[in-house]
C-alpha cells in the first residue's frame, strides 16, 4: 500500500526476546539476528513509546499488531527473491493485513492493485484479464512464493495517509532493505515511485537486479508504470540466476 490509495488492538513494538512470546511479533528464524539489533536501537524505543501514547488517545491504528511484521513473518531472508516496497498500510477499516499492496480475502483490490493486475494481465496473461477478473486482493501467494512486500511504514491511522510517517519505521525499513541486500540471495527489487526509488538507493546493483518505474497509482500509472513488462523481466533474470520464477497468477495461498 502506499498513500496514494485509500484491527486495530494495544500497540507493543516488542524488545528482541518477544519475538518468541505470544502476544510479541512472530518473524521467521532467518531474521532474527536482524530484529534483535534494531529492536535493541534508541529510535525503536522512541517509536515504541509514540505507538504508545497514540494508542491512550485512542487512535485506532491499522493495520491490528500481528501483522505488522507480517512480511518478515511469512518469507525467510533466504527465500526472497523479489521485494516489492510500498509506503503505508492501507488506512481503511479492514484493508491492512502487513503486506504491500496486499488487503485480506474478500477485500476488493484498491485502485493501485488493480493496475498491477493490468500490467502483469498485459505482460504475462495473453491477452486474457485473468488477475482483472479474479479481483481478488489478497497476496499472500506472492509472499508464500518468495516475493518480500515490505511498506516503509509499518502502521498508519484510521482514515489519515502517512499518518505515522517520520516516526522510526523508516529507518527500520530501510535497515531491512539494507539487510537484504547484504545477506540475500540474488533478487530483484521492482521500485515503483520516487518514494521507493529513494528508499532503495542502499541497494548493491551488483548483486541485485533493480527494476524503476513510475507509481501504479493512478495518477501515475499512464507515466510508465503501463508497459513496464517488470514480471516477465523479473522472472527471467531469477530464471538466469537459477532461482526459478514467480507465478504472478498465484497471488492467494490456496492459489498454489
Amino acid at each position: 500500500m502506499t498513500t496514494k490509495d485509500t484491527q486495530a488492538e494495544p500497540v507493543a513494538v516488542a524488545a528482541p526476546a518477544a519475538t518468541k512470546a505470544a502476544r510479541g511479533p512472530v518473524l521467521h528464524p532467518s531474521w532474527q539476528a536482524f530484529a534483535d539489533a534494531e529492536f535493541a536501537e534508541d529510535y525503536m524505543a522512541e517509536l515504541r513509546d509514540w505507538l504508545a501514547n497514540r494508542k491512550s488517545r485512542r487512535a485506532v491504528i491499522y493495520p491490528h499488531s500481528r501483522d505488522w511484521f507480517r512480511a518478515f513473518a511469512l518469507t525467510a531472508v533466504d527465500d526472497v527473491r523479489v521485494v516489492i516496497l510500498g509506503q503505508d498500510p492501507y488506512h481503511g477499516a479492514g484493508q491492512a493485513e502487513g503486506l504491500s499492496f496486499s488487503v485480506p480475502e474478500g477485500v476488493p483490490p484498491p485502485p493501485s492493485l488493480m493496475n498491477i493486475y493490468k500490467e502483469i494481465d498485459a505482460d504475462l496473461g495473453k491477452g486474457e484479464p485473468r488477475l482483472q477478473r479474479a479481483r481478488k486482493g489478497s497476496l499472500v501467494g506472492w509472499a508464500a512464493q518468495g516475493v518480500f512486500l515490505l511498506n516503509s511504514v509499518l502502521t498508519v491511522e484510521h482514515g489519515q495517509a502517512a499518518s505515522h510517517q517520520g516516526r522510526g519505521w523508516e529507518t527500520f525499513t530501510d535497515a531491512a532493505v539494507r539487510y537484504l541486500s547484504d545477506n540475500g540471495q540474488p533478487m530483484v527489487f521492482l521500485l515503483w515511485g520516487s518514494y521507493a526509488q529513494k528508499k532503495g538507493q542502499v541497494i548493491d546493483t551488483t548483486r541485485h537486479l533493480v527494476l524503476r518505474s513510475p507509481h501504479p497509482s493512478p495518477l501515475s500509472a499512464r507515466r510508465g508504470f503501463f508497459g513496464c513488462r517488470h514480471f516477465s523481466a523479473a522472472n527471467e533474470w531469477l530464471a538466469a540466476q537459477q532461482r526459478g520464477t514467480i507465478d504472478w497468477f498465484a497471488t492467494t495461498a490456496s492459489a498454489r
